[in-house]
Order: structure tokens, then sequence, then C-alpha cells
């Protein structure tokens, strides 16, 4: 697991279920509003990821291959001293994100990283 971000066994559920059907999956988190700021789910390599996007890291699924999570480069301002937890609840998410037609959606659960935890990531 990354350092940065983990995800949830419901979640971890969620992407073997998905997978089968799309295919290797990746992540990413912008900084926009309402659905813009939850963690969108996308086929690998159907999202362009910017120069200015964040790799968070890669989450480790049993079955599945690894899933790359990104993040907006000024959205990671505003949580680089978090660690980002994507779980999954009921209820309808953007249309965008895989998960949407499931009745479910993705989202992220924080916590402040120990003072050492940041030193360490954050320079």
């Amino acid at each position: 697991m990354s350092e940065r971000v983990d995800l949830t066994p419901a979640a971890a559920d969620l992407l073997r279920r998905l997978v089968p059907a799309h295919g290797p999956v990746m992540f990413h988190q912008s900084g926009g509003c309402c659905d813009g700021s939850a963690p969108m789910c996308y086929p690998a390599g159907e999202f362009k990821v910017g120069e200015r996007d964040v790799h968070l890291g890669d989450l480790t699924v049993d079955g599945i291959e690894d899933v790359p999570v990104w993040m907006s480069g000024p959205q990671f301002e505003y949580w680089k001293h978090t660690h980002l937890t994507i779980d999954v609840v009921p209820g309808r998410g953007s249309g965008f994100s895989l998960e949407a037609p499931e009745g479910v959606r993705f989202l992220i659960r924080s916590r402040l990283f120990s003072d050492e935890e940041s030193a360490r990531l954050n320079g």
C-alpha cells in the first residue's frame, strides 16, 4: 500500500467487480466542486493525467493489477498533510466514474499525518 493513500475492504471488493468488466483501472481526484471533489475511477489510460497531477501511489488489491491514484496538483497542496482512504458508500455519484451504475460511489476519508509522517513525506 502507498503511504499516502489506502482503501477499505469494501472499496477493494468493488474494484474486483469492476475490473473484469472494464479492465485495469485508475483513480483521479480533482479539486472541482460537487462530484469533482470525489475520487473518480476510470479505465486505466482513459483519463489523461496532466503534468501538474501528483501520483499519490498505487493501491494493491488481491486479484487485480495495482491501481494508480492521482490527484490534481492544486488539490494536492490542500491535502498533502493527510492520509487518504478510498471507501465506497451507497448512493449515486458521478456518471463518469465506473461505479456509478452500481448504485454506490467512491469517497475519500482522511486523517492528518502525524508530525513524523508529514516530515518524512513532505520534507
